[in-house]
């Protein structure tokens, strides 16, 4: 199989040519630092005591499954499935995508430090023993129960969801694929206990109000692209 032309041709990105309108789209993936650092201070300094608790009636309703720790797994490489395929073949996706997800960690780091939340629906034990209950325990063990409102798992799917969406590069049955990859996530964080369905919809909220703020600026300014000076042809996608 014949492997497509990426956009940009990134074997002549160098330090020096890096702000050019071809590479400066590269930029963005520096958020995924901040993030890091502010997501490893927030857990380490916001003690327990300054938790709000977060629960809805909804939550009992929801069992636990663990199976949906597929779903909750697959969520690594869907984020990095869906921003190599942007930076490689849809430069505008990528961008649009990577304002989102930056968006987002700022605002929710911000919530985590000034009004941090936590949550106890975690189960005591699990009844089966198994390849999937063995994940979960391990993500317990890694993976503090704070900072959880809203569910950044469910912004981030979101925001690459809108990439796939808004992409011109990909066929229908390809977006709808990752619309319902994201759907899965996005319910599998209920069903596995690692959030309430009150952060999953402070994610959806938190999506929707940026999407709605970035495509109405995005229109206004013509800050769609960052390729302003490339002419390639749109390609049938996959």
């Amino acid at each position: 199989m014949k492997l497509r032309k990426p956009a940009v041709d990134y074997t002549k990105l160098r330090l020096h040519n890096i702000k050019s309108p071809e590479y400066r789209h590269v930029f963005y993936l520096l958020g995924w630092v901040g993030y890091l650092i502010m997501f490893v201070l927030t857990e380490r300094l916001v003690s327990l005591e300054r938790c709000h608790v977060i629960h809805s009636r909804i939550d009992d309703l929801i069992p636990f499954n663990e199976y949906f720790a597929i779903f909750y797994v697959s969520w690594f490489p869907f984020l990095v499935v869906s921003l190599l395929y942007f930076l490689l073949y849809d430069v505008n996706s990528f961008v649009h995508a990577e304002r989102l997800l930056i968006g987002m960690q700022v605002i929710a780091i911000c919530i985590y430090i000034f009004w941090p939340s936590v949550q106890y629906l975690r189960p005591d034990h699990f009844d089966r023993d198994n390849v999937c209950t063995r994940i979960m325990n391990w993500f317990y063990t890694i993976d503090t129960p704070t900072g959880v409102c809203p569910s950044l798992h469910v912004g981030f799917a979101l925001a690459c969801m809108s990439g796939w969406i808004w992409s011109k590069t990909v066929k229908a049955r390809t977006k709808l694929l990752m619309i319902c990859w994201t759907i899965g996530i996005s319910a599998s964080v209920c069903f596995v206990k690692q959030h309430s369905f009150v952060d999953v919809c402070a994610a959806l909220i938190l999506y929707a109000s940026l999407e709605i703020l970035l495509v109405t600026w995005e229109a206004k300014t013509g800050r769609i692209t960052e390729l302003p000076r490339l002419r390639r042809k749109e390609n049938s996608g996959i």
